[in-house]
């Protein structure tokens, strides 16, 4: 995410030092992302990893097929 260099508040974060809610604006200097709290004064520079890695469940899994074939029971 790249933020413009405006500042801008982000809905909905909590701030990481004292926790008030929607008190952090994020902006960009230099092409470097930057959040900061309006309440407390806590700055911190933005570092956007790559998303976790999903762990494999029976329900994410890849559903394997198996051919079925009918058979036809005969009775003497």
């Amino acid at each position: 995410m790249t933020f413009s260099t405006v500042k801008r508040f982000i809905a909905g974060v909590t701030c990481p030092k004292c926790a008030a809610m929607d008190k952090l604006r994020g902006y960009s200097e230099d092409g470097v992302d930057f959040r900061e709290c309006v309440a407390c004064g806590f700055k911190d520079e933005m570092r956007i990893a790559s998303a976790p890695r999903e762990i494999q469940t029976r329900v994410n899994k890849a559903q394997v097929v198996q051919r079925v074939d009918p058979i036809k029971l005969i009775d003497n």
